[in-house]
């Protein structure tokens, strides 16, 4: 079969790879290079050469099994990593490090502090409490409501919980607090977040995450249509049309392997349960820069971690997350390497390496009723969706999104030469 799979994050590289073992396969990607979030930059700082990565970063085997899996069948080579956490109140002044004990008291004056020593026991008490939601089967209740309805104070709330759930999911905090409470704590008890001790060990690509694009384009055979935009899709009963600035292309099935938005954009004859679903399902714009500006890291050096949250004065202000680079990659170099989302502004201009734009999906009580209705819409008219989106919106959800379309795929493929042969 001749099969289109448009898009090459991780669900459509992962597509064509494992359909490209059996199948006549065609990856569309609109940029100039294949990989979508996993994106590995050269860098040259004071003679020395880093490769640092700005999207994908971080995966656990515990949790990562498919991915896990790929890593292992190209011999990708990764280490250990650090997954501490860090929030700075730009209002209060407040600092503090999750990791150690030493560096969640790195502000001594928080050995004494109510306010402060209350964020801690109510994150102890959300360990304890927040796992009986996982009884529920569905609840539609929010954060902010769950939060308020439990009398969780303020800090626990402004200075942890949102900030961290924030920096997860490159989310506003007002969009925070409007997610589903039972979807934050079901994918926390799968990430054995809910936890104190014992949490799963994480690591990163050695020499960058693109490491595994490079490895798995050596192994395939597909072809690569890079810096070729689909401009529309229309399904006939017999083929599926794709056009693009070069003209139109005709194919056995289609995979969608973009983001739900350009999913839809793409769709010429979109049905209207197509309309209804990947409608629901939003994305949102997150301004990325790497740079070296240390200032957009806690003042205390104690309080460096691998996630560092900033919450902004201003009440109605997001918050915003820098990752330091240096801990997360092992990297040693003179000046600390950092990626920061949606505070551009604040950046010393003399200090960025690049500049790029990444769409992450808004999870809220639509997009999760959605995500259950995937049913309706996948495999009808030999088109076939495959993202993050359908999960938690991590590699672990777009690699799984891949392998289960790739099954049934498969899986008619063999029905049709079985029927052909009788």
């Amino acid at each position: 079969m001749r099969i289109a799979v448009i898009g090459s994050g991780i669900a459509g590289l992962a597509s064509a790879y494992m359909l490209s073992r059996s199948q006549d396969v065609t990856l569309f990607e609109a940029n100039d290079y294949l990989g979508g979030h996993t994106h590995t930059h050269d860098v040259q700082q004071d003679g020395q050469a880093y490769r640092i990565d700005t999207g994908f970063i971080v995966f656990n085997r515990a949790h990562y099994p498919l991915l896990s899996q790929l890593f292992d069948e190209l011999r990708v080579e990764s280490q250990p990593t650090t997954m501490s956490f860090s929030v700075q109140n730009a209002a209060t002044g407040l600092e503090y490090n999750a990791g150690t004990l030493d560096q969640l008291f790195c502000q001594r004056r928080n050995l004494w502090s109510p306010r402060f020593l209350g964020m801690v026991r109510d994150l102890m008490r959300f360990y304890r409490e927040a796992p009986a939601l996982l009884e529920q089967v569905r609840s539609s209740q929010t954060l902010g409501d769950y939060l308020a309805e439990h009398r969780y104070g303020e800090a626990f709330r402004d200075d942890h919980l949102v900030p961290m759930a924030s920096a997860l999911w490159s989310s506003p905090s007002a969009q925070i607090l409007s997610f589903p409470v039972l979807y934050l704590v079901q994918f926390m008890a799968n990430h054995q977040m809910l936890q104190i001790a014992e949490r799963p060990p994480w690591r990163v690509v050695q020499d960058g995450s693109n490491t595994y694009v490079t490895a798995m384009r050596k192994r395939w055979r597909v072809h690569e249509r890079l810096a070729c935009p689909v401009t529309s899709i229309r399904r006939r009963d017999d083929v599926v049309d794709v056009a693009t600035p070069y003209g139109t292309e005709s194919f056995d099935h289609i995979v969608l392997a973009c983001h739900s938005d350009q999913a839809l954009a793409l769709l010429a004859d979109a049905s209207p349960a197509e309309r209804d679903v990947l409608g629901a399902i939003r994305y949102q714009a997150n301004d990325t820069v790497l740079h070296t500006d240390a200032s957009l890291l806690p003042r205390r050096r104690n309080a460096w971690a691998a996630w560092n949250a900033y919450v902004p004065a201003g009440k109605d202000q997001a918050c915003t997350v820098s990752y330091c680079m240096n801990l997360l990659q092992g990297i040693s170099s003179p000046r600390p390497f950092v990626v920061t989302l949606n505070r551009t502004e604040a950046i010393d201009p003399t200090c960025i390496l690049h500049r790029m734009t990444y769409h992450h999906p808004v999870y809220d009580a639509a997009a999760v009723a959605a995500q259950r209705r995937k049913s309706e819409i996948q495999g009808r008219r030999r088109t076939w969706f495959a993202g993050a989106y359908w999960g938690w919106g991590f590699h672990e959800d777009g690699m799984r999104s891949a392998a289960d379309a790739v099954a049934e795929i498969q899986r008619m493929g063999a029905a049709a030469q079985v029927q052909a042969a009788a």
